[in-house]
């Protein structure tokens, strides 16, 4: 018998530059999820809550269109399991592009390019993964795009391991 411990994510010497890393999560966008991002950020454009009022926006076809701002953190939530569940510090996030109108309903899937890797200077445990990332519909619209820069754990230094508890009454036994 073997215990597969808890390990989620990539260390720094995972990524290989010009690697695609299609993310295994999607998600569908709910009417919840969008009122309540652009309540919750205090954006008073009616157009993300007012249906009567988005009636009238002839770019959308007269349908209530999803925050940007939820755009981008559920595209950029997508990818973390693949490019930065074992980071130590987001860097810089870039040439945001918002390409395709993303609706209720609309389900998002993710997917990176690896761009850049480095050692970081200043933190011997760590390297910086540089990547291109960018989120789909499930129809394959592109609809959003960005490029960011993660400091990323080295597996040599033990961040993000071994924080799984031992069970007091022992081990699972078959």
């Amino acid at each position: 018998m073997a215990t597969h411990p808890a390990v989620l994510g990539r260390y720094f010497e995972d990524y290989v530059v010009g690697d695609v890393y299609q993310h295994p999560l999607g998600r569908t966008i709910s009417e919840a999820d969008n009122t309540w991002l652009t309540m919750l950020t205090m954006n008073t454009n009616q157009q993300h809550v007012n249906a009567h009022l988005a009636a009238q926006n002839p770019i959308t076809g007269g349908r209530v269109i999803v925050n940007s701002g939820l755009t981008i953190a559920l595209t950029l939530g997508l990818s973390v399991l693949d490019m930065s569940q074992n980071a130590v510090a987001n860097l810089e996030m870039t040439d945001v592009r918002l390409t395709h109108p993303v609706y209720v309903g609309d389900t998002l899937y993710a997917e990176s390019l690896c761009t850049g890797l480095r050692a970081s200077k200043s933190r011997p445990y760590a390297g910086i993964v540089s990547m291109v990332t960018r989120g789909l519909t499930s129809e394959g619209d592109e609809c959003i795009s960005f490029t960011r820069s993660v400091m990323v754990a080295t597996r040599e230094s033990g961040i993000g391991q071994g924080h799984f508890p031992e069970a007091k009454t022992g081990p699972l036994t078959a």
